[in-house]
């Protein structure tokens, strides 16, 4: 019987037994990807920066130190790129309430987790897109998207108001207007808030949920020890200044 004889490797290849033929493309797929998340991250800071009118894909290469085709292999528009911006800035909140969903503590404590991590995505590079991407020519599908995903926040929010209405760890309130009142003051960051600032976008956050503890606190209640106290107060301090 003929034995058969396998053609050896190519010079300067390595063959590792047992290796996956889809593993190089799995790996360019991860660079793409982490490539891509640059893309739109440098897109974040040019809008916050100069507002998205005043922001060409010349401006966003620019950042990044590559060409403007560059870019476009990894979006199609800037009106995607404002689009996306929007999406990676508001998945980190819908990422906050999938978190706390099964969380067996009373709704306040679920709603101020997700307060924290609404706080801590204004104040992030993506906070301006967050607030004002809807305000911008964007397409009617790309549009309705937007709204989409803040009506589902807003409900989400109002949902939590209502669980917490009920268990008793929430005072008697409106839901949607405290929903909104939570939310607005929340948005209002993205206006004023810069990275360079004294306290960092989770300072900012935490700082306005002890605001918040104390209004949506029963009456009556006895206030929960500060879980941080040493940083509230430093961040209190550093806000009246």
């Amino acid at each position: 019987m003929n034995s058969r004889r396998s053609n050896p490797p190519p010079a300067g290849k390595t063959v590792v037994p047992g290796a996956s033929p889809w593993r190089a493309s799995r790996e360019r797929l991860r660079d793409r990807e982490v490539k891509r998340d640059a893309v739109i991250r440098a897109a974040a800071r040019e809008f916050n920066r100069k507002g998205y009118h005043n922001t060409s894909l010349d401006d966003i290469a620019a950042r990044l130190e590559v060409t403007k085709p560059t870019v476009y292999y990894y979006v199609t528009s800037k009106e995607q790129l404002l689009f996306e911006c929007f999406v990676a800035g508001v998945e980190q909140i819908r990422i906050a309430f999938r978190d706390v969903r099964h969380l067996a503590v009373p709704a306040r404590e679920r709603l101020n987790a997700v307060l924290r991590h609404y706080g801590e995505a204004v104040a992030s590079e993506f906070g301006w897109c967050m607030v004002r991407a809807e305000d911008q020519d964007l397409s009617p599908a790309m549009s309705r998207h937007i709204k989409s995903l803040k009506s589902e926040i807003d409900h989400g929010i109002r949902r939590l108001i209502r669980e917490g209405v009920q268990d008793g760890s929430i005072q008697p309130c409106d839901p949607k207007m405290t929903a909104f009142a939570l939310a607005g003051a929340l948005n209002w960051i993205a206006h004023w808030y810069r990275e360079d600032r004294s306290l960092t976008g989770a300072q900012i956050a935490e700082a306005f949920v002890t605001v918040f503890e104390g209004g949506l606190r029963p009456r009556g209640s006895a206030p929960q020890v500060a879980r941080a106290p040493l940083r509230r107060r430093r961040a209190r301090g550093a806000m009246a200044r």
